[in-house]
C-alpha cells in the first residue's frame, strides 16, 4: 500500500485551488470551490454525530474545537446521551439516522460511532447523501461490507476516515523508518497481542464465550431497541447486549480482534506494506454461535511484496501472548498487550530495539515522514479539499478485511474442519479456495427492511 504523504495536494484539493487560480475576474461560487457541499474551504463544517455516548462523544469533542455540531443521533437517550445533548444545545436531536439525513439538509459530514453491525448501513447511507464520513473502527462488521464502503467512497467522492486514531501518532512513523532502514534486517515474523476481552485481573471488559441470556426484561423507555437491532436478526432486549457489551456477540460486534486489531495491526501493515493475506489459521478456547471465544490465536501468512520477504503475523487475545524472548533485559516484560517484530538481525519489542548491543550501536535516520495534525484533523482537512486522511477507506478497508477474515477462522462450526488445514484466501476472487463453505461468513443477511 502506498504511504500517505501529508505534504501532497490531493486531486480534489488541486482542482479546488486551480479553479480559483484560473478564474481571473470570474467569481466562483463557494460550493464549486469545495467540490462537494455548500461550504468554502475556509468555512466551518456542519457535522452530525450518530452514536454519541461512547467514542462518538470523544470524536465530537475533538472536531467541535473548530467546526459546528448541528445534529446528534442515538437510539438510546439515557443519561450518557443526554449529557452530550447538553454539551451541544443548538444541535437537533434524532433517534433514527435515516430521518436525520432526509430532514436536515445543512449537514456536511457525519461521525458514526455505533455498534459494529450498523457501521456499514449508516456509513453508506450518509455517503449516498453526499456527506463526508468518519466511521469508528472496525470499519465494518463483515468483509463484504468493507469492499462495498471502499468502492462507495470512490463513487461518491467524499472524504473518509476510520477511527483508529493511533495511526496519527509519531511513534508508528518512527517505527516505519527504523524498519525501512533495515535496523533488524528483513522481517519474517510479527506477534501482536492484547488482554481484551479481559485484563487478566478478573476484570472483564465485555463477555465472550458465553451463551444467550435468559429472560426478557423490559426495554428502557429511552431506548429504541428495534433501531439498535438494525440489520441484525431480531432478539429480545437484555442488558447483556447493551450498553457496550455488544462487542462480544457475533450478531453485533467483532470481538477482541475486531475491537483492537484495527489499532494494533495498523502499524504493522504500514511498516511491512501488507494488504491481503494468502492464508490463515486459528485456535481458540471453546466457542459457540452466540459469542466469540474468550481467548484465541490467529495466524496470517502474507506473500513477498516490494522487496520484503513473506511474513507470518500472529494475533493473540484473551490474555494469551508469545513466549518470552531471550533478549529481554532486566526489568523488561512482555506486557498484557504489545507487538514484537522478528528480523534476521534483531527484534523490536514495541518501541525498543533488541538486543541491547544492536540498540546501542544503531543510529536512527533523521525523521522523514511528516507528523499528522491529528486524526480527526486529517479528516476535517480532507473534507475541505485537502489531502486524504491517513486512514481513509482506501487504506482502512483492506486492513478491516484482514481483521475480519481472522474472525471467520474462529467460527465454531468450522473449527473441526480447520483443525487440519489453513484457510486459503484469494482476495481477487473474494473466496476461500479450499473451504468454500466458509464463504458464507464473508457477508450476512440483513433483517427485513434493512439493506446495504
Amino acid at each position: 500500500m502506498k504511504e500517505k504523504n501529508l505534504n501532497t495536494i490531493s486531486r480534489r484539493g488541486f482542482i479546488g485551488k486551480s479553479t480559483v487560480a484560473l478564474a481571473g475576474l470570474t467569481i466562483v461560487p463557494a460550493h464549486a470551490v469545495s467540490g462537494l457541499g455548500h461550504i468554502a474551504a475556509s468555512d466551518k463544517l456542519n457535522i452530525a454525530g450518530v452514536g454519541i455516548a461512547g467514542m462518538g462523544r470523544v470524536n465530537l469533542a475533538n472536531v467541535a474545537k473548530t467546526e459546528n455540531i448541528v445534529a446528534l443521533c442515538d437510539v438510546d437517550w439515557r443519561e450518557a446521551t443526554g449529557n452530550v445533548f447538553k454539551t451541544y444545545p443548538g444541535a437537533k436531536q434524532y433517534k433514527d439516522f435515516r430521518i436525520m439525513l432526509e430532514k436536515q439538509k445543512d449537514i456536511d459530514a457525519v461521525i458514526i460511532a455505533t455498534p459494529d453491525h450498523t457501521h456499514a448501513v449508516i456509513t453508506l447511507e450518509a455517503m449516498k447523501h453526499r456527506k463526508h464520513v468518519y466511521t469508528q473502527k472496525p470499519l465494518t462488521h463483515t468483509v463484504h461490507e468493507a469492499r462495498v464502503l471502499a468502492q462507495a467512497a470512490k463513487e461518491y467522492n467524499v472524504a473518509t476516515q476510520m477511527g483508529n486514531q493511533g495511526q496519527a501518532g509519531d511513534g508508528p512513523r518512527r517505527l516505519r523508518e527504523l524498519i525501512w532502514d533495515g535496523v533488524i534486517g528483513p522481517v519474517r515474523e510479527v506477534h501482536v497481542w492484547t488482554d481484551r476481552p479481559n485484563n487478566g485481573l478478573l476484570k472483564i471488559y465485555w463477555p465472550q464465550g458465553v451463551s444467550r441470556p435468559a429472560g426478557t426484561p423490559p426495554v428502557p423507555a429511552e431506548l429504541d431497541w428495534d433501531l439498535f437491532i438494525g440489520p441484525a436478526p431480531f432478539r429480545p432486549f437484555n442488558p447483556a447486549y447493551h450498553p457496550f457489551s455488544w462487542r462480544g456477540w457475533w450478531d453485533f460486534g467483532t470481538g477482541a480482534l475486531g475491537d483492537i486489531g484495527c489499532h494494533s495491526l495498523d502499524p504493522v501493515f504500514r511498516a511491512l506494506k501488507l494488504k491481503y493475506p494468502t492464508s490463515l489459521q486459528a485456535v481458540s478456547t471453546l466457542g459457540n454461535s452466540e459469542t466469540y471465544p474468550s481467548g484465541s490465536m490467529v495466524r496470517y501468512e502474507f506473500p513477498a511484496r516490494e522487496g520484503m520477504p513473506p511474513v507470518t503475523l500472529t494475533w493473540y487475545d484473551g490474555g494469551l501472548r508469545p513466549m518470552r524472548i531471550p533478549e529481554l533485559e532486566e526489568g523488561m516484560q512482555m506486557g498484557s498487550g504489545g507487538t514484537l517484530y522478528i528480523g534476521d538481525k534483531g527484534k523490536i519489542l514495541d518501541d525498543k530495539i533488541l538486543p541491547r548491543s544492536l540498540r546501542e550501536s544503531y543510529k536512527a535516520p533523521a525523521p522523514t515522514i511528516p507528523s499528522s495534525p491529528g486524526h480527526e484533523e486529517e479528516w476535517i482537512r480532507a473534507c475541505k479539499g485537502g489531502v486524504a486522511g491517513g486512514s481513509d477507506f482506501e487504506w482502512a478497508a483492506p486492513l478491516t478485511e484482514t481483521v475480519l477474515l481472522g474472525n471467520i477462522a474462529l467460527r465454531a462450526d468450522l473449527k473441526e474442519k480447520l483443525s487440519g488445514q489453513s484457510l486459503n484466501w484469494n482476495a481477487e476472487k473474494f473466496s476461500f479456495t479450499n473451504l468454500p463453505e466458509a464463504d458464507k461468513y464473508l457477508q450476512c443477511e440483513y433483517r427485513k427492511g434493512w439493506s446495504l
